[in-house]
């Protein structure tokens, strides 16, 4: 299952992204730190926070993976699909998948159609394309300051 694959290399990326962001800050400390060091810094730190945050969020994906496929007494409906709202659209439910973009488990019905059981925090997609979009600045601002001292030393030669 992908799903026991991705956890751990999710926290594997967690600490290897965090890191190298605190051990490039550490070597030359914050204020001995040009530009650039603390945009790869930040992006790094920005990339471990998303990482961290969809890897929360896959964590409760795999509980409720768990809770779907274990069968015995009240086990059905399916107890991820028991969410707040309408209880007879759970008795309705013949399946699930996962989507990881967004990350959520879907409970699909008879008649086809599916819904997003609340099995994943509302928090974590927004705040994991947060951070991901930030350190993705930061990663480009950091690429455009080394272009410019590229440039900068090009000239001076």
């Amino acid at each position: 299952m992908v799903l026991l694959l991705l956890v751990p290399a999710g926290l594997v990326a967690v600490l290897a992204l965090a890191g190298y962001g605190l051990g490039t800050l550490g070597r030359s400390g914050m204020r001995g730190a040009g530009r650039e060091v603390r945009l790869k810094s930040g992006a790094a730190l920005l990339g471990a926070c998303a990482v961290a945050m969809y890897t929360w969020g896959l964590m409760h994906v795999a509980g409720a993976v768990i809770q779907a496929e274990d069968g015995g007494t009240d086990s059905a409906p399916l107890r991820p699909c028991r969410s707040p709202g309408p209880w007879e659209r759970a008795l309705d439910v013949v399946g699930y998948r996962v989507e990881y973009v967004p990350l959520r488990f879907v409970c699909e019905t008879k008649d086809g159609g599916s819904y997003a059981a609340t099995a994943v925090p509302g928090y974590v997609n927004p705040a994991a394309a947060g951070f991901a979009l930030g350190a993705v600045v930061c990663a480009g601002a950091a690429a455009v300051e080394s272009e410019r001292r590229a440039r900068k030393a090009h000239v001076r030669t």
